[in-house]
């Protein structure tokens, strides 16, 4: 890896990692110390890392996929919104995953048919979704596949997103689980076919809404696996609808086109 100049914090420097993203120490060691636990305990599993790519057999049924610190520029400026994502993908479907926010001690998580939050005094609670904040987080962060016909940042301006909710934008995963807890009304980024089963940034968040009993669809309104990608994930249907009707007016694919 190579350092970044003009990235980062005194004490948080950026490096250039193998996909030419941005890291930092906390990434690899964060990432080093998941695969140390995963390949200790599930030796003939297959992983997926963000910073050192696939490892294990290629045709192996069980597939971590890690994110080891989602919103990396966010940390190395000393801005502590974060996410630790891990999913278990076991052929066509994310088995478990979790989700943690390393500051505040909190862990989502999700067994595939529940989803809960274990915080750190060791209490835990259902993750209950509820649109009651109309807080949207929007992802501005690239890549924008469905530029210049879609763009999130659009939205914001949208007179009927004004009417009905109030954007913040995180830069982080942890903001997906958000809405899995109730402490956002939705999520919305574009991007490329593949994030439920196959990004290590995604797939933990969106199994985590999926179960907590979310809706979750990409940008034209299909499954996250089957449409043109991107991804709509709010807390009920009535918030969903709204959003999936913005996108579709700024340029998203509409199902079955």
């Amino acid at each position: 890896m190579s350092a970044v100049p003009g990235c980062g914090s005194k004490t948080h420097s950026c490096l250039l990692n193998r996909n030419g993203d941005f890291a930092t120490a906390a990434d690899i060691a964060a990432e080093e110390a998941v695969l140390g636990v995963l390949r200790a305990a599930r030796p003939d599993d297959a992983v997926t890392g963000e910073e050192s790519g696939e490892s294990g057999a290629a045709g192996a049924g069980r597939r971590w996929l890690v994110d080891p610190l989602c919103g990396t520029l966010n940390y190395a400026v000393g801005n502590m919104l974060v996410a630790v994502n891990v999913a278990l993908r076991d052929g066509s479907r994310i088995a478990a995953a979790a989700s943690a926010d390393p500051f505040s001690g909190e862990v989502f998580w999700t067994d595939g048919a529940g989803a809960w939050v274990l915080r750190e005094d060791g209490g835990s609670e259902r993750l209950i979704p509820s649109a009651g904040s109309r807080l949207v987080d929007l992802n501005l962060d690239p890549p924008f596949p469905h530029a210049p016909g879609f763009r999130a940042v659009e939205l914001m301006a949208a007179p009927e997103f004004v009417a009905g909710f109030r954007p913040r934008v995180v830069s982080s995963t942890v903001a997906v689980a958000w809405v899995a807890a109730g402490r956002r009304a939705a999520y919305v980024t574009d991007g490329g076919p593949g994030l439920r089963l196959d990004s290590v940034h995604f797939a933990a968040g969106i199994a985590l809404c999926e179960a907590a009993g979310c809706v979750v669809t990409g940008i034209d309104g299909l499954p996250v696996d089957q449409g043109e990608g991107g991804l709509i994930v709010a807390a009920d249907h009535e918030t969903h609808a709204v959003l999936l009707a913005l996108a579709l007016a700024r340029g998203g694919a509409r199902a079955g086109e």
